[in-house]
């Protein structure tokens, strides 16, 4: 964390426009850009029994549609 003090005649608008320069000069706003929306890579086990739960779900799905279970969809969506 960066310690950054407000000056005594400082306005809040002036000190938080000073503090986002600061950071942008620091990198720490390219740094957070990067890592906000990083996902960690699963593990092989983790990926099989994902990739097993989807066949199996999607197999379930169309099993259903076969029977008349689920309606089945629209191939394109009315706009109104």
């Amino acid at each position: 964390m960066s310690e950054i003090k407000r000056r005594k005649v400082e306005s809040f608008e002036a000190f938080i426009r000073r503090v986002k320069k600061r950071w942008q000069q620091s990198g720490k706003v390219l740094q957070v850009k990067k890592i906000r929306f990083h996902k960690r890579k699963l593990n092989k086990s983790m990926r099989k029994k994902s990739a097993l739960h989807r066949l199996t779900v999607a197999e379930k799905m169309e099993y259903l549609k076969k029977i008349g279970r689920l309606p089945e969809e629209p191939r394109f969506k009315k706009r109104f």
